[in-house]
């Protein structure tokens, strides 16, 4: 959620540039995606099933790392170098807690 609420006041601080209104969008909906994917997974019944939703999750957590690497046109560098860490912090923990799932789904 913290990584949402950053995004959203990049995006609004770029947004009126035109060349960034089809990025701005994008990184919006990247970052509201991984909060997305973790809580409907973490809904589901089956283990499988949040290990895949997870799975989007961390796809929707790359998506927002690579945009900011492409928007150091806009965005200062400690933005994008604090953004860029903060995505892989969220990666390392999506990672972790996948393969932590999927060893457990295979013990059973």
């Amino acid at each position: 959620m913290e990584l949402f609420d950053l995004v959203v006041q990049d995006m609004g601080n770029v947004k009126h540039d035109v060349a960034t209104h089809r990025l701005v969008a994008q990184q919006v909906a990247s970052a509201d995606s991984i909060c997305s994917n973790i809580e409907e997974g973490h809904g589901r019944e089956t283990t499988k099933d949040y290990t895949h939703f997870l799975v989007m999750a961390r796809g929707s957590a790359r998506e927002t790392r690579g945009r900011y690497v492409r928007m150091k046109h806009w965005l200062a560098p400690n933005v994008i170098a604090d953004r860029i860490g903060r995505c892989d912090a969220v990666l390392g923990i999506l990672s972790k807690t996948i393969a932590s799932l999927r060893r457990r789904t295979n013990e059973r």
